[in-house]
Formats: C-alpha cells, sequence, structure tokens
C-alpha cells in the first residue's frame, strides 16, 4: 500500500501546490515592491516546489564550447529499448576534426540521467558524447517483462555495440560494477566493440573497503527485509500498472534522511532570496531542487539484486559475480584501459571503494591504469562543480586521447 497512499497524498495536495504555484507567478509578475506581498509570493513560491515530479527534465544542452566557439548541439535518439534510450548529443558542425566517442553511464538509483547534464556538457568540449537515458519503470508496462542485473548489463553492451567501435565508456557512482562486467563480457567474447578505455568514477565496485553509512544500512537488513518493506506495485493510472517497483520516492526519502538541514536550509534560503528581489540566488538553488526532486522508480529485480550482489555479498570483488549463467571474469579485460576516480570527502561512496577495480583486472598493463584522488570534494563533486571542470576532466580528457 506504500505506492497507493503516496499518490493519495500526492493527488490531494496537487490543487494546493498548483494554487500557489500560480499565485506566485501572479504576484512576481506585479513586479511590487511592498515587502508582505514579496513575502506572499515567496512563501508559496517554496510551497509550490516542496513536491515530486515523475518525469525526466529536460537537458537543455544547445550548445558545446570547442575550441574557444560555441558549437550548435542537438539531441537525437540512436537506441530505444523498453527500461532506456541510447541518447547522442550531435555537434552540427561538420567542419570540426573526429573526436573520440564517449558513452556516459548513468546511475539507475532514484534520479534520472540529466543528473549527469553538467558531465555531459563538460565532455562535448573535446568527446562525440552518448548517454543512457533510463526510463522511470513505473511507466513501462508489464508486457515488457521485467528488468533484472543481468538486463541492466545486456543493455550497456547494446549500447556499447550501438555507439560502435572506438567508444570510451564513462560510468558515474551505481552503474561502475555493471559497466566493469559488460567490458570483462565483451572483452572474454572479442566483441569488436569492447570499450577503448573505461573510467569508473565513484563507484561501489568493493564496498567492504571503508563502508559508509549507506554500506552499512545495506547489510544491516537481509534481502528479504528489503523485498518485504521497500518493493511496491505501480497504481493507476500509470502504464507500468502493478509493475513490482523500488519507488524513486523512498530512495530519494533515505538521501533526504542522511542530511534533512541542509535541505531545510537550502529552501530558507530560497525563500530569503525571492523576499530580497535576489533571483539569480534564488534561481540557482531552485534549478538544484528541480534537478534533485524529479525521481525515477527503479525496477523491483534490478533493486533487489543490486542492493545483494554488489552491496551485501559483494559477488564482483570475490570473483563470482554471474551474467546469464557466466562467471564474469575481469581478468579477461586486456585492451582496455582503465581509469579509476574518487572523491575524499565521498560519504556514498568512499575512498578505495573504487580503485578496487585496479586489482581486478590483473591483465591490464600497469601504463594502461590511472587513478585519481580528487581532494576536497564529495560524492557529487567527483562528476559536476568547479574541481569536476578544473581539475578531475583533464586528466579524464587526456587518458581517453591517449586510448585514440
Amino acid at each position: 500500500m506504500l505506492y497507493q497512499a503516496y499518490q493519495l497524498q500526492s493527488d490531494l495536495a496537487s490543487p494546493l501546490r498548483l494554487g500557489a504555484q500560480h499565485l506566485s507567478a501572479s504576484l512576481w509578475f506585479e513586479q511590487t515592491e511592498r515587502t508582505l506581498v514579496r513575502k506572499v509570493a515567496a512563501a508559496c513560491d517554496v510551497l509550490s516546489r516542496l513536491r515530486l515530479t515523475h518525469s525526466r527534465p529536460p537537458y537543455n544542452i544547445q550548445s558545446a564550447a570547442v575550441e574557444g566557439r560555441d558549437v550548435p548541439v542537438v539531441e537525437e535518439t540512436v537506441l530505444t529499448l523498453p527500461f532506456g534510450t541510447l541518447l547522442r548529443f550531435r555537434k552540427t558542425d561538420t567542419d570540426l576534426p573526429p573526436q573520440p566517442k564517449v558513452l556516459l553511464v548513468a546511475p539507475l538509483s532514484g534520479h534520472f540521467a540529466t543528473l549527469l547534464r553538467e558531465t555531459a556538457r563538460t565532455l562535448l568540449q573535446d568527446h562525440e558524447v552518448f548517454i543512457t537515458d533510463w526510463h522511470n519503470a513505473r511507466d513501462v508496462s508489464l508486457l515488457h517483462g521485467g528488468f533484472s542485473l543481468d538486463d541492466y548489463i545486456s543493455y550497456m553492451i547494446a549500447f556499447t555495440e550501438a555507439v560502435g567501435e572506438g567508444c570510451h565508456m564513462v560510468a558515474v557512482c551505481q552503474p561502475c560494477v555493471a559497466a566493469l562486467a559488460a567490458t570483462a563480457i565483451m572483452a572474454e567474447d572479442d566483441n569488436p566493440a569492447q570499450p577503448r578505455s573505461l573510467t569508473l568514477m565513484a563507484g561501489p565496485v568493493d564496498c567492504r573497503v571503508n563502508p559508509t553509512e549507506v554500506n552499512r544500512l545495506a547489510v544491516s537488513k537481509p534481502i528479504e527485509w528489503f523485498e518485504k518493506n521497500l518493493i511496491s506495485h505501480v497504481p493507476l493510472p500509470h502504464a507500468g500498472f502493478m509493475r513490482r517497483v523500488y519507488p524513486g520516492f523512498v530512495q530519494l526519502s533515505a538521501f533526504i534522511s542522511m542530511n534533512p538541514e541542509r535541505h531545510k536550509q537550502s529552501f530558507r534560503h530560497i525563500y530569503d532570496h525571492l523576499e530580497h528581489g535576489r533571483l539569480e540566488e534564488a534561481g540557482a538553488i531552485q534549478d538544484f531542487y528541480e534537478e534533485y526532486l524529479a525521481v525515477n522508480d527503479l525496477p523491483a529485480e534490478f533493486y533487489l539484486e543490486t542492493v545483494e550482489k554488489v552491496f551485501q555479498t559483494y559477488d564482483l570483488p570475490r570473483g563470482v559475480l554471474q551474467y546469464k549463467g557466466r562467471t564474469v571474469n575481469t581478468a579477461a579485460i586486456r585492451r582496455t584501459a582503465l581509469m579509476t576516480v574518487e572523491g575524499e570527502r565521498d560519504d556514498i561512496c568512499a575512498v578505495g571503494q573504487t580503485v578496487a577495480a585496479q586489482d581486478l583486472c590483473t591483465s591490464v598493463r600497469p601504463y594502461m591504469k590511472t587513478h585519481h584522488v580528487q581532494t576536497g570534494v564529495g560524492h557529487y563533486g567527483v562528476f559536476s562543480g568547479r574541481r569536476w571542470n578544473q581539475q578531475i576532466y583533464p586528466r579524464v580528457r587526456d587518458m581517453i586521447h591517449s586510448m585514440g
């Protein structure tokens, strides 16, 4: 009944939030300087934003800075599967020299792939960029069947093949395990599309190393507890009616509970900025929460297998991870360069968990391995923000370009 209760609450509160949104817009349109009106408008704006959305926000990547000039970018669909779409951000300037092809693998962990908007925009400076755009499971009909960790790895292989030979894979956070597994499977099969390089950024390759609060939570209960208490059926009127999912709003609640005061202060800052007419400062926080409060439901099979195999039994680092009845052999990776990136202050995926991939890839020659720990950043700072742009990205770019 969890999802049904959430849906009922959301439906009942929707008229109030819509009313607050319209009232706020009307009051700001008046351009009034009266303090009381501004306070009411600011309060209505904050109230209207205390909601979750379930549709992917737009990427809004319309241009890329290439060699000191802005080049127009168009978003194209390369391959569409029931649970995910491979998108390409194509530069329309035909005079540009060929650039390395990068497949940016986004997490399927409660948010949409647009969380990597800045990552993609930065990569576009020097690369042809593709991204895994995961669908909201509540919008996928039961006619398409389930979606397990095996299916996730299969999608990554299919997307890599669609990008074509010479692809460089960059995986951020949760998909690092699957990215490493997919690369190993492709290497063992001598797949011509196997990545030339694999960059793993802040991913839980081996959660036995420096366990975080997230890791401790995952092992605090048996997998049966997660299935009984966190899995729900999608209610009407959604296309995925009766599909078993791990609701995105549950995942978001877990994230917020890790630091509730910070989020309270953020909304307080929105109110203060609006009250005093600092619209640009308010807009920066509003844009973040438009993205942060857009939630994506996960297929139950995929979520439960990820919790069990990645966070509880550590199948990949123990050498027992199975893919369609095959044991994933990371030693099969020989021709793919490996780079791992971690954040010094990452409280979701601690230092040591991602670099563990280096020891698993025993057949990759030392000169094809790179590791970087970025000082002064937490989890999100690994793939967004000033240090990503100025310190991490140049290292990733140089590694990719060195592999051709």
